[in-house]
This record gives structure tokens, sequence and C-alpha cells, in this order.
């Protein structure tokens, strides 16, 4: 036990890269026991808890001029590029950002406390898999920009996470940046009857995973049928993902008393939450559906209330 201490006590080797680029070269020469760092929040809750052994070698992504920073893009078409070590208070207080996507805003609020908020980057969230801000990203069909030994890549944060689900986990490289959609070339601000939420239910105020979290990214056609819709959930340990089924249900229909309840329903079936010994199954359901339900309600009566020019719910 003395030496395991002891070992655990040694500083490790800390290295400074100033790229991306550089950060992964390192990363390919020093091996598995080096390890990526930017915030160090959940890192360090981890090694606390005795849920991941100190590493031998850290590399500080800190400097990385690449990996920073909120801007907006057209050389990829996205509109929106978000540097990954952008903090999840930058993200909050970006006032181009939460004009356009409002739930990264409201996501980036509702995760942890300020201190915490003002170190925590939102790629290193997204790559804990549990945390909020995939589930907000889903609903915006994010894209995540890789770095790895054949260059840069776009892909899918719902492809990537789909692999993390069936037992194929780890990144495929180091993550630059964060690419949302801008939702079928449409400002999600324009005159499009567009509306978002986003709501979680934890234990506590507190840096751990939520009972539950929701997000709705929905559009309104003239008459108030739903026209374009997005929701995705997760909670506790869940890999969060989008409900497919339930909002299939919803396309075309507006959100009466009928397709609220056949949306609840859908909702409570195809959501899979993993119990765990503070909260069960079937209350995560039955929360996921409440949320989901008030949530395209509220769309709708704030569609019917603002005319032509949606605003966002959140």
């Amino acid at each position: 036990m003395a030496h395991s201490h002891e070992a655990h006590q040694r500083s490790p080797s800390v290295w400074h890269p100033a790229s991306g680029r550089e950060a992964w070269r390192l990363k390919r020469e020093l091996g598995e026991g080096a390890v990526f760092v930017a915030g160090g929040t959940l890192l360090r809750t981890q090694w606390e808890a005795g849920l991941a052994p100190y590493p031998a070698q850290l590399i500080d992504l800190s400097g990385a001029a690449d990996m920073t920073g909120i801007k907006q893009s057209d050389e990829d078409g996205r509109g929106w590029r978000i540097g990954a070590l952008a903090t999840l208070a930058e993200c909050r207080s970006h006032p181009g950002l939460a004009a356009d996507f409002p739930l990264v805003k409201e996501a980036a609020r509702l995760i942890a406390a300020p201190a915490v908020r003002n170190l925590a980057t939102i790629g290193g969230n997204v790559l804990s898999r549990t945390g909020d801000m995939a589930t907000a990203l889903l609903a915006l069909d994010t894209e995540l920009l890789w770095l790895n030994d054949a260059g840069t890549h776009a892909e899918p944060l719902s492809a990537w996470l789909g692999r993390d689900r069936e037992g194929l986990s780890g990144a495929p490289g180091l993550l630059l940046a964060i690419l949302p959609s801008d939702v079928s070339g449409i400002s999600m601000i324009s005159k499009t009857r567009r509306f978002c939420a986003f709501h979680k239910v934890g234990r506590r105020e507190a840096f751990v995973p939520p009972v539950v979290n929701v997000a709705l990214n929905v559009a309104f056609d003239e008459g108030g049928a739903v026209a374009d819709i997005r929701i995705a959930a997760g909670g506790g340990t869940m890999i969060p993902a989008r409900l497919a089924a339930a909002e299939a249900l919803t396309l075309g229909r507006t959100p009466d008393a009928s397709l609220l309840a056949a949306l609840h329903a859908a909702v409570n079936d195809e959501y899979a939450p993993k119990p765990d010994p503070f909260v069960g199954e079937a209350y995560r359901r039955m929360t996921a559906a409440n949320l989901v339900a008030a949530a395209l309600w509220k769309a709708g009566l704030d569609a019917r209330a603002s005319g032509e020019e949606g605003e966002p719910c959140c």
C-alpha cells in the first residue's frame, strides 16, 4: 500500500504543446501513459474517487491556439466553430453563439457551479459522454472535428456516440472543435417559427451526471403543425441519444392533447436509461416523458403567441 500511495503522489511530467497537431504528436510518442488535460475538472474527480489512475505524463492543451475560441466560420459551411477548449462559461456568455444556439447557452448554464464552468471545457464535457452538453448538441445535428494521423475530419456527434453505445468506445483522435449545425441552413432566430428547450433533473447542484436531461429543437409550419423536430435525451450513465420514433410521430401534427399523450408514451417507451442505486429506470423514463411533452406543449403555445417569428424557448 505504501508503494501504491507514493506512486499516486508522484507528480507527472507535464508537456505544453502550442497546437493541436503538436499535442497529437506528443500523445503518439508518449503512448498510453500520457493523458490530455484541459480544464481538468472531470479528471480531478476521477482521480480523487479512484476511478482513474494518476498518469505518468500530462499533455496540457491550454496553449493549443487552434483549439480555442468561438467564432463564425464560412469555410466549413456550418456557421459556427466552437474550440474544444472553450470553457462552459464562455459558451454561455458569447452573445452571437447564445443568440443562434440558445440550447448551448442553456445547457452550459445548468452544468455544475460557476467555479467549475470557468474551468471546464465544452470538449471535455462532450468527451465525458454523459455530460449535459452532448444531449443539447445532439438536438443541433452537431459534428465533431477530429485530428489524427490522417489529418482532420468531421464526424456527426450522433455517429461517435452510437459507436460508443455499441461498445466501440474511444475517441478517433484529438477533438479540435465542435461544429453545431445551422439547422438546414436556417438560423434558429430567423422567421422560421423554430423553438428550443433544454431541461435537466438532478439529485443536487453538483458536478455529477444528471438524473435526466432532454433537449428539444422544433419548427412549426404556418398552420402550427410540427415541420421539423429533434429530440435528444440522456442522464445518469446513459450515453445520450436522439429519440427517432418519438420525433417521427410528431411530424405534421399540432401539439394538441392527443399528440402530447402519444408523445409521452413514445418517449417513455423509447428512452433507455440505466438504473443506479439512487434512481430507478421507471422514474427516469417517466421524468423524461414529462419533460419532453411539456416542452413541446410550451413550444406550441409560444409559436401561436409569437406569430411568424419564432423565439427560443430557452
